[in-house]
């Protein structure tokens, strides 16, 4: 390959600079069965006991091929943390919200940062899992730790409902909560990269266009995206699913390294936008292509987004529980004929 490191690559694709090839990773969840009977560590165990969320997560390097490890595997870690009730899920399924505490604008008032937020059930078993995972992998390989963001979580909260009722009726509200769970995430993504991670990815697909108006975003989102990113001492992606594309411009000045998109946003148009202010990863389909097409339609679909330019080539979201090995191995083959030619 070269005498970069995966961990070096990664990092030097993240500030732009010079490289033997392009990364293949994923900075979202990499939990799929195939893996999961493959290393004995299955859903929904391995999103609450740490030493199997490390030897799946594991798979996805040793087996899978991506040249990261990744975890956890959903995104109700800080959520239920902060007061959401949460089904676990099952070997297929990942834990989702089923209750919330803020069913009225003045229940907001009672969120705060609790001071064991790093000893919760669920975020002591993240940080474990990437102490784990450090220690396997040691320098060679980067850790990338998800958390979802201050909008996502303020949905989850709140509510979808309430969410988007109160964005446009008591803008205030939202951003009062939102500011709490910025404190939170912080914290949390601070405690991440201490325990070994190398790379923070926030999850904030509910501050997208396809959620909310992008002066919403500029206006009340933005903001504390910028706090997030001046106060996490570590490289940085932002995930967005959806057409993030009105939003490209102000997330480039952010303070994010990288920027990972789904397949409904154009590479080529977005290298555009953001030129050289930040990465683009992406942007194989999880789920038009990569859960349900072959592994010949993959390297199609990959080699498109090498040559319009991708930073670091990953899927365009967390895969499907159900996405086929062979198909994840398609994204290697992609990278190493168009690199070799």
């Amino acid at each position: 390959m070269s005498g970069f490191t995966l961990n070096k690559r990664f990092e030097k694709a993240l500030k732009g600079e010079s490289l033997d090839m392009v990364p293949v990773c994923s900075v979202t969840q990499t939990g799929i069965v195939e893996l999961m009977e493959m290393t004995g560590a299955y859903w929904p165990q391995a999103n609450y006991d740490a030493s199997k969320m490390a030897a799946l997560a594991l798979g996805g390097y040793e087996i899978a091929g991506f040249e990261n490890v990744r975890c956890p595997f959903c995104t109700t870690v800080l959520a239920e943390t902060l007061g959401c009730t949460v089904a676990e899920g099952s070997v297929d399924i990942q834990p989702y919200v089923v209750d919330f505490p803020c069913k009225k604008k003045k229940d907001i008032k009672d969120i705060t940062v609790p001071d064991s937020l790093l000893e919760s059930r669920r975020t002591s078993v993240v940080l474990d899992a990437v102490e784990i995972l450090k220690g396997h992998v040691g320098e060679d390989v980067p850790v990338v730790a998800g958390l979802v963001g201050p909008a996502g979580l303020a949905s989850m909260l709140a509510g979808m409902k309430n969410y988007l009722m109160w964005f446009v009726t008591n803008p205030e509200v939202v951003e009062e909560l939102m500011g709490v769970l910025t404190e939170a995430c912080i914290e949390y993504a601070n405690g991440l990269l201490e325990r070994g991670a190398d790379v923070i990815t926030l999850i904030d697909s509910e501050a997208g266009p396809d959620i909310i108006a992008p002066q919403m975003f500029e206006t009340s989102v933005l903001p504390f995206h910028r706090k997030f990113c001046r106060e996490v001492k570590g490289l940085k992606i932002l995930h967005m699913c959806g057409d993030a594309t009105a939003v490209l411009d102000s997330l480039a000045d952010a303070g994010f390294e990288g920027i990972s998109i789904e397949e409904k946003v154009g590479v080529s148009f977005a290298k555009g936008i953001v030129g050289n202010r930040v990465r683009l990863i992406g942007n194989v389909s999880p789920s038009d292509t990569l859960l349900t097409k072959g592994p010949e339609e993959v390297m199609i679909e990959a080699r498109a987004c090498l040559e319009d330019g991708i930073d670091i080539l990953a899927p365009g979201c967390g895969l499907a529980p159900h996405t086929p090995l062979e198909n994840i191995k398609a994204l290697f083959r992609a990278r190493d004929e168009y690199c070799s030619t």
